[in-house]
């Protein structure tokens, strides 16, 4: 809870983190979160949120939701080795600074499947809106990760609107092909399907 000009407002959404995955909440009134994109390390529970983002689609929408249901956080820490064939991290970078095209294209973006389907407009301008990325890829130092978050923890007061709650992060999916199953697992949470060549991520939950 949060007052702005006179007015309470709710600055983290109830159950926050709202969309479960590989990521962990720390401080919730923290003004900072992490994003290790491939890389898992050990999270500093001083940022509001830590976790590994692997794929440019489903990845980076679950982020956007666990950010804007946290009016707290300010800064996104862009951080860990990039995943490869995703391009995860760049792909973040290219939807904050230029959004979706009519087809949900991430305008920018050199991802395999670069194509947000579950996040609406409002809610991914609502996103570039409330945060600044701090844009270190390849950065795997722990120390200089905790020291940045030092930094930015405290640095600024909550977004000007309370904690903006999606519905859901998967109500619907691409029709491009019908898969049943996958048979390559790539990742932790990513699995291949050789018969149609289409990388998709696992529900962890």
């Amino acid at each position: 809870m949060y007052e702005l000009w006179g007015v309470d407002i709710e600055t983290v959404a109830c159950g926050w983190p709202v969309v479960k995955g590989d990521c962990s909440a720390g401080n919730s009134d923290s003004c900072i979160a992490v994003i290790t994109l491939a890389s898992s390390l050990e999270p500093y529970d001083e940022a509001a949120m830590w976790g590994t983002c692997k794929t440019e689609n489903l990845g980076a929408e679950k982020i956007i939701i666990n950010t804007v249901s946290n009016s707290n956080i300010r800064y996104l820490l862009i951080c860990g080795s990039e995943s490869r064939g995703h391009l995860a991290g760049k792909t973040l970078v290219a939807l904050h600074k230029n959004g979706i095209d009519e087809d949900g294209r991430i305008i920018g973006s050199d991802g395999a499947i670069p194509f947000i389907e579950n996040v609406s407009r409002d809610v991914i301008e609502r996103f570039q809106k409330q945060v600044s990325l701090i844009e270190r890829i390849g950065l795997v130092d722990i120390d200089e990760i905790r020291r940045i978050v030092d930094e930015y923890k405290g640095k600024e007061g909550p977004y000007c609107e309370a904690a903006f709650v999606v519905e859901s992060a998967r109500k619907k999916s691409r029709p491009v092909m019908d898969i049943t199953s996958g048979d390559i697992m790539v990742s932790g949470d990513v699995m291949l399907d050789s018969a149609s060549g289409i990388v998709c991520e696992v529900d962890s939950e």
